[in-house]
């Protein structure tokens, strides 16, 4: 039952995370992600075997302490944007903000349920909490400064010229980088500081409600 409510929001945080990319990419000018009909959230056109089918079913039949996976990344042209590092700045960062918006409109409605009907809210319940968790994770996750994740280039366009430069040479090992993080508990030990902080803001603000 728990799976059968958590892997809709999952499906949904990966397919709004990457249609937030694509639109913001279009508003800078960018049509490549509406041309390949990728601004929709029927699943089909975003589903990664990998990312979105097989790898949560490891960690779910691994007992992992966490779910995550992702989509189909959309395709970007920077060469379309009117200002190429602000506007991709802007792309890089609009899937992460979008996820912490989804887990912000998550945490209401489960306070909204709760408020309404003086229970935890049921299966409806916790497919929110479900929402907020995996939601924040995939922020926090997306926001790492490791390529190829949203966040290595945000790092990328915020450094000085010639630093983006020596950085950029690590991007062909970053998914190197990433596995092994991973695997040595690395990448758990990062992410959970960041993710406690968001959880407890959000908790608090539940809580205001209640």
């Amino acid at each position: 039952m728990q799976v059968i409510l958590m892997i809709p929001m999952l499906l949904f945080a990966v397919i709004a995370h990457e249609v937030a990319h694509g639109y913001i990419a279009y508003r800078c000018g960018d049509p490549t992600a509406k041309q390949a009909g990728r601004l929709t959230f029927n699943p089909l056109p975003h589903i990664d075997m990998f990312g979105t089918l097989i790898f949560p079913a490891i960690l779910l039949l691994s007992s992992s302490p966490f779910l995550i996976g992702w989509a189909k990344p959309v395709p970007v042209n920077p060469a379309y944007f009117r200002n190429p590092a602000r506007d991709h700045l802007w792309v890089s960062l609009a899937g992460a903000c979008t996820n912490l918006l989804l887990a912000l409109v998550c945490t209401i409605l489960l306070g909204v349920i709760i408020l309404f009907t003086g229970t935890t809210g049921g299966a409806l319940g916790i497919m929110f909490r479900y929402g907020v968790t995996i939601n924040v994770i995939l922020a926090v996750f997306n926001l790492l400064p490791i390529p190829p994740l949203d966040g290595s280039w945000v790092l990328y366009h915020l450094l000085p010229p010639n630093l983006a430069q020596s950085y950029r040479r690590l991007f062909p090992y970053g998914f190197i980088i990433l596995i092994v993080l991973l695997m040595t508990g690395v990448l758990s030990r990062i992410i959970s500081p960041i993710y406690m902080i968001i959880m407890q803001f959000l908790q608090g603000l539940l809580q205001f409600m209640l």
